[in-house]
């Protein structure tokens, strides 16, 4: 299968199943805290990655895992600013807070980062 998928589906796919686990899982499963958000962050990451895989049948290039990566965790982090903005209406967080939340944003890009290595590709 070597059918080229720009890797902004690849970004939009990983964005909307960040959105979709987390609202599964912390609503429904009522599960939460930084272990959760690793669970998903890599669930996620290595799904795409396999698919990624799959579809083109080598590892993603340098210029490939850079595009992802910034559209993947440019976009999660719009969403998490606008998450932040609405943290700040209902009162300001704490230096610890936005570390915590700081660190439950960079499990995505980070993860995704890692699965996208070409050495696990091979």
């Amino acid at each position: 299968m070597s059918q080229s998928l720009p890797m902004r589906y690849y970004a939009v796919a990983g964005v909307i199943a960040a959105v979709l686990l987390n609202l599964l899982l912390r609503t429904f499963v009522r599960l939460g805290g930084v272990f959760t958000t690793l669970l998903i962050a890599a669930a996620i990451a290595a799904g795409l990655a396999l698919v990624f895989h799959w579809r083109q049948g080598r590892a993603p290039s340098n210029a490939e895992r850079w595009r992802f990566t910034a559209l993947y965790g440019g976009v999660l982090g719009l969403l998490y600013l606008g998450l932040l903005g609405m943290m700040y209406l209902q009162d300001t967080p704490s230096p610890m807070g936005l570390f915590l939340f700081s660190l439950h944003y960079l499990c995505y890009p980070v993860l995704a980062w890692l699965a996208f290595s070409s050495r696990h590709g091979r």
